[in-house]
């Protein structure tokens, strides 16, 4: 009898991690596309699970001079994921929700600097799921 129980518990389980790594792959692939080739990613998945209005915080240095592009995305549909830059002082620098939840966002600084990113999921959408940031910048 028990080892009926585990066996049901071990096929729900799988098809769950199946799920997850289903939603991931189709995330990461909405969020490659548009770093394109232009934009190299900085080797960083930035990335959360979210629910409800929980905030996914993720702590970067953008170097003086460069081009980057911050991409955000959550499963296939764009518009999903609501992100903002902060300085270290807590200043907001960009969010996304003032240009309709773009996906992406160019920018350059003129000093490094250490940001904060935050990311949220737009609840009139979405409940839950994963988000995820990348990074990429011009050679």
């Amino acid at each position: 009898m028990k080892l009926k129980y585990t066996i049901i518990l071990f096929c729900l389980l799988s098809v769950f991690a199946l799920s997850a790594r289903a939603q991931s792959d189709v995330t990461l692939k909405n969020c490659t596309k548009h770093l394109g080739t232009e934009f190299i990613s900085d080797g960083q998945q930035y990335k959360a699970l979210l629910s409800g209005g929980e905030i996914a915080e993720f702590h970067t240095t953008f170097y003086a001079g460069n081009h980057y592009r911050i991409v955000g995305a959550t499963g296939k549909d764009e518009g999903n994921v609501i992100f903002s830059i902060y300085d270290q002082e807590n200043h907001l620098i960009f969010t996304n929700r003032d240009h309709k939840n773009s996906p992406y966002w160019d920018f350059k600084f003129e000093n490094s600097m250490n940001c904060t990113i935050e990311a949220k999921l737009n609840q009139k959408n979405v409940s839950s799921g994963f988000v995820l940031m990348l990074i990429g910048f011009k050679q």
